[in-house]
């Protein structure tokens, strides 16, 4: 039988594909400002389910965003369209994992407490460590992609970074507790722990772009992601207890650039060893 909410005497039931296609297009709804059909049916517990479709979500925003790369080059340098493309990425999601990432910076850079640190991530107002989070998070990503941009590999990179890492980001739900500092968080719903099954649907979609690379290149992204999963996770259980909503937008955020920073390492590499 498929869930429905506490509305559900006011609504019609589901077929099994609508009720995935509605948890597709909560997970769509929430991450991005790209709009939905209107007769999508929300309830906190739906919304947590669309969990296993964020990295789909990923790869639907780097596929707008290839295709503004495709139709912008033809008129602009890379370096512009490149600004052009992280814009575009902003307005796509409401910055909503780069304002994670500053809020993260902000409560556990700035809180000597837990109860402080989660107090500040609450707190709608960027401080220092924010705000210098989100510039050099933005300059290190500018600077990835025009390196990468010289390369055959800009499109397959896009849809690398933008579903994996947000595979990386939704995982942290499986195995780690929810902390707020009022149960009154946005977050909320999002707090309950995935299944096996839909973790694994959500890191085989995030991980189906290293198809396009070399074997080097799987192996070091692989390795360094389960690496970094592992560090940021211990991270967080050490200064918080656990992870909330704002974390899980540093976790997409840092992992993005990871990314990056590892396919442009991986061509380097290939290439010294080309010319050796």
């Amino acid at each position: 039988m498929i869930p429905t909410d506490e509305y559900s005497e006011k609504k019609q039931p589901m077929t099994p594909m609508r009720y995935q296609l509605n948890l597709f297009y909560l997970a769509l709804s929430f991450f991005s400002r790209i709009p939905v059909p209107a007769g999508v049916q929300y309830s906190a517990s739906l919304l947590n389910k669309s969990a296993r479709y964020f990295s789909l979500v990923g790869i639907v925003l780097a596929v707008i965003l290839a295709f503004c790369y495709w139709l912008l080059s033809a008129f602009l340098p890379t370096t512009v369209v490149i600004v052009c493309l992280l814009i575009i990425s902003l307005l796509l999601t409401g910055a909503f994992h780069e304002d994670g990432l500053a809020d993260t910076v902000d409560g556990i850079g700035g809180g000597l407490t837990v109860e402080k640190r989660l107090l500040i991530m609450k707190d709608s107002r960027i401080g220092a460590y924010g705000a210098v989070s989100i510039v050099m998070a933005l300059l290190l990503k500018y600077s990835s992609l025009v390196v990468i941009a010289d390369s055959s590999q800009f499109i397959a990179s896009l849809l690398l970074g933008s579903a994996l890492s947000r595979a990386i980001a939704a995982s942290l739900i499986f195995d780690m507790a929810y902390v707020s500092a009022s149960s009154g968080s946005k977050s909320k719903p999002l707090a309950e722990q995935q299944t096996g099954e839909e973790l694994t649907l959500l890191l085989t979609v995030g991980a189906l772009p290293l198809l396009l690379f070399p074997f080097t290149t799987i192996m070091l992204v692989i390795i360094s992601m389960w690496i970094f999963r592992s560090g940021f996770k211990h991270w967080l259980n050490k200064r918080i207890g656990g992870y909330t909503g704002d974390c899980l937008g540093a976790a997409q955020q840092i992992s993005e650039l990871l990314i990056y920073l590892l396919i442009i390492a991986s061509s380097n590499t290939n290439n010294l060893g080309a010319l050796s």
